[in-house]
């Protein structure tokens, strides 16, 4: 499996914000944080035109599973998941949570990534 799962969508940069969150929340998944990568490197001096923004989700129940398995594997808490423009196209994205858990070497971690994986990907396709 690739690392990163994306979908585009037909819908504007902020309708597909506005969806995603809409349909992570329905899952159980609450938005912890937004960085706006335009507004953030403006505030730096830096000139970039673009919508980028990346958005950190977690499910509560979920994270405390994976900590109470193995601390560590918090390292890759939240999961992390962008909505952003290319080339005029609209995508919403993540990188796959079962790819990133691998490392762990935990059959009980894998299954507990994969159900994540598999909620985040249906709110994702929903968003669209």
């Amino acid at each position: 499996m690739d690392i990163k799962y994306k979908v585009m969508t037909e819908k504007s940069y902020e309708e597909s914000l506005e969806a995603i969150k809409k349909s992570l929340k329905e899952r159980g998944f609450g938005v912890l944080w937004e960085l706006d990568f335009e507004e953030t490197l403006k505030s730096k001096g830096l000139d970039y035109e673009g919508n980028f923004k990346v958005l950190e989700v977690c499910n509560p129940k979920q994270a405390k599973e994976i900590l109470e398995i193995n601390i560590e594997a918090g390292l890759l808490l939240p999961c992390k998941m962008a909505v952003y423009e290319d080339k005029g196209s609209v995508f919403i994205g993540m990188l796959n949570p079962t790819e990133l858990i691998k490392g762990f070497g935990s059959s009980k971690l894998s299954e507990i990534a994969s159900n994540i994986e598999k909620e985040l990907m249906a709110a994702m396709e929903q968003a669209k």
